[in-house]
């Protein structure tokens, strides 16, 4: 008797059809009457794409959040915006671990590839402490949040402070208290502070915030030696955010500082708030605090570079990654003073993180370059506005040039696909659809040199 061939998927494939699947879900949960506020469906195009800037927390959307989605449709939002914040086998293996205390083999296969991590050691309490973390982190941005949006909007303001930390944190930029976003808020200290520290905190990577843990935790920070301590990839990502925050900042404050249209009329401690601010969101958060299409076309290219280097591994946001970008130009700084390793905090860069480096940036690169030019030719718009959009959207940024809601159909499916795979990522993707079993050449082949540059 011939036995039954099943189906099976890569872990790579998995994860890839695990957004995918809850993608459809939500859009289809989306175009229900209930979903809209005013009890009439939304075009299912519509649906599509807000469940697929949920999914992958961009944030670009096509319908204002505040008054399109009704009280269900705003929750089926959030639950998409904290699935694929955390991701949905790390949300699904939680569950399990916290049901059953177990976890086989496939499970730790995905987590790892999910994740990204370089080891299947300690999974279970990985996923645990990454769940309690989240919900904790959460809740307090919530809780401080209420200070502003309770007196404000009265027992609403409950469910928007949540639902703002939830997407601050997961780095998704929708909101639903205006339809422009953070501007009526540009100001406000406490929601900047707030607002600023969960995009970071979330960003950042959840190695970090374990191994600065575990440096805290060894009384090494009283001796003088909390920086020796953290692991290489933990300095990298701090040093890295740090110096796209600050000095990401710096140039948005001179380049606006006598813009009318943004800060020039603010005092000064307002402009570096502001500045500051858009410097962070724009990290792959999406929240603006001045409308986008004001900033100086200087400005606009800056904020460009900064969503495509995004956040760091392992946590909410997007983009290149901080670290990629950093090994990247480490080895290249290394080429030019003809240096045989790259090297970084007196330790050397291996081989196969320059080469993952190299490959990650070509397919973003050319996933950028094809998005910009098929929404160019389907909108007709101007080419500013529509690098911006694509950049903000293989970035998962969601930050726009008051574009988004222009869109066509068209342009509107090249921004759906461009968000998805700015989500799960080019070499994801790229393993997904290559051959599982494709084997690796015995012999090499014979080597030449050719002439770079």
């Amino acid at each position: 008797m011939q036995k039954e061939r099943k189906l099976k998927f890569s872990t790579t494939q998995t994860i890839l059809l695990s957004f995918l699947g809850v993608i459809l879900i939500g859009s289809i949960l989306l175009a229900l009457p209930i979903s809209s506020a005013t009890g009439k469906s939304v075009s299912y195009l519509d649906a599509l794409f807000t469940a697929t800037t949920s999914v992958c927390v961009t944030g670009l959307v096509t319908l204002p959040t505040v008054s399109t989605w009704s009280l269900f449709g705003q929750i089926v939002i959030l639950v998409l915006i904290q699935v694929g914040g955390l991701g949905f086998i790390a949300i699904v293996s939680g569950v399990m671990i916290l049901l059953t205390r177990r976890m086989g083999i496939g499970h730790k296969l995905l987590i790892q590839d999910a994740f990204n991590l370089n080891t299947m050691e300690g999974l279970s309490k990985f996923i645990r402490n990454v769940l309690l973390g989240t919900l904790f982190i959460e809740a307090l941005g919530a809780a401080l949040c209420m200070i502003v949006f309770v007196p404000q909007f009265g027992e609403r303001g409950i469910w928007i402070s949540v639902f703002h930390s939830v997407s601050a944190f997961c780095n998704a930029g929708i909101d639903i208290f205006a339809e422009n976003s953070l501007c009526d808020y540009a100001t406000n200290p406490l929601i900047n502070g707030v607002t600023s520290v969960l995009i970071i905190l979330g960003g950042i990577g959840y190695i970090v915030w374990w191994d600065v843990l575990r440096v805290l935790r060894s009384g090494a920070i009283k001796k003088g030696h909390f920086w020796c301590h953290l692991t290489l990839h933990s300095k990298i990502a701090i040093t890295t955010s740090a110096i796209l925050i600050f000095g990401g900042g710096l140039l948005i404050l001179i380049c606006e500082f006598n813009n009318p249209a943004t800060i020039g009329e603010l005092s000064f401690f307002d402009k570096m708030q502001v500045s500051l601010f858009q410097s962070v969101t724009t990290r792959t958060a999406g929240f603006a605090s001045v409308p986008q299409e004001n900033l100086c076309d200087t400005t606009s290219v800056i904020s460009m570079a900064m969503m495509l280097v995004g956040g760091s591994p392992v946590g909410t946001a997007g983009g290149l990654k901080t670290v990629t970008v950093a090994v990247l130009l480490c080895s290249a700084f290394a080429t030019i003073r003809n240096k045989k390793d790259a090297t970084l905090f007196a330790r050397r860069i291996s081989y196969d993180s320059i080469r993952r480096a190299v490959a990650v940036v070509v397919a973003f690169g050319c996933i950028a370059l094809v998005s910009t030019t098929l929404l160019a030719a389907a909108t007709g718009a101007n080419l500013l506005d529509v690098a911006y959009e694509s950049v903000s959207a293989i970035a998962t940024v969601g930050l726009s040039r008051g574009f988004t809601g222009s869109l066509n159909a068209w342009g509107k499916l090249i921004v759906i696909v461009t968000m998805y795979l700015g989500r799960v990522g080019p070499i994801s993707l790229a393993v997904a659809l290559g051959s599982q079993n494709e084997s690796q050449n015995v012999i090499s082949e014979p080597e030449e040199d050719i002439s770079i540059g």
